[in-house]
């Protein structure tokens, strides 16, 4: 029998065991997984377990057992970073530091209008904190077939700007020609290409491979709803924003333009 600690000389010196380094799995460090191939930059962390996405959005969650993931093509071990030390900065969902002791402020004359309930209960989840820091009120407006007049009626003003997001905003959709009605340089419209403010959640988020297609004619929540199994649409969006905990469930199109919205309405007059 021939020990794997020797060479084939027995009083030669043995093998130094490789040691395997651990990494804290601190959000965004990139780590791949050697055997499905899967790479992505962490996530979070949660039960033993870290979740990665991938450059394609894709994500996956794998166990942080000992040596299971490369970094540089280097065999490392994953470990729950260590709590962040009192007193230190911490991040708010949508990425930015967060205002500790935040005071209740006076709300500014400038506003971001969002087509509706979900679309308001979506912003205020991931950009809460920075809206209230800035002292800018989200209203919903539960469709934008009359914008023009609405915009028209709050009188837009360099002190009173107005910021819209609109769903569905792509090339020759009915989205697109109410907004060309709107020219007020004091009024931004921002928005994304999906069909319904859900659709801007990551899939991966809610554990699902994509957003079903919903044939035309059939209302897309209920549609989604039956699919899914998810019940009824108030079900469903419920499932929808308690999967949400910050900005990187959602997709890149609803994030440029919620940002530009807040920088329009909250820039120096």
């Amino acid at each position: 029998m021939r020990s794997f600690n020797y060479g084939k000389d027995i009083l030669s010196t043995p093998r130094k065991k490789q040691v395997v380094p651990e990494v804290a799995a601190e959000v965004g460090v990139v780590a791949e997984d050697p055997d499905s191939g899967f790479c992505g930059a962490v996530v979070r962390v949660e039960s033993g377990s870290v979740l990665l996405e991938d450059a394609a959005g894709r994500r996956r969650l794998f166990p942080m057992t000992p040596a299971a993931f490369l970094i540089d093509g280097r065999p490392v071990t994953l470990v729950r970073p260590a709590a962040a030390p009192p007193g230190g900065p911490r991040v708010s969902a949508s990425g930015s530091v967060k205002v500790e002791g935040l005071r209740a402020r006076t709300a500014a004359a400038s506003r971001i209008w969002v087509e509706g309930i979900h679309d308001a209960e979506l912003v205020e989840r991931v950009w809460g904190h920075d809206l209230r820091v800035e002292g800018v009120v989200v209203e919903p407006l539960h469709g934008v077939d009359d914008l023009a007049a609405l915009v028209a009626e709050f009188g837009p003003a360099p002190a009173r700007r107005l910021g819209v997001l609109v769903d569905h905003l792509v090339e020759g959709s009915k989205e697109s020609r109410v907004v060309a009605a709107v020219t007020d340089p004091n009024v931004l419209v921002t928005g994304h290409p999906y069909v319904d403010i859900w659709q801007a959640v990551k899939p991966s988020v809610l554990g699902i491979p994509e957003w079903p297609v919903i044939p035309k004619g059939t209302p897309w929540k209920e549609g989604v709803c039956a699919r899914l199994g998810w019940g009824d649409p108030a079900d469903g969006w419920r499932r929808v924003l308690s999967s949400v905990n910050g900005f990187r469930d959602l997709e890149s199109p609803l994030l440029g333009a919620v940002e530009r919205l807040i920088d329009f309405v909250t820039a120096p007059a």
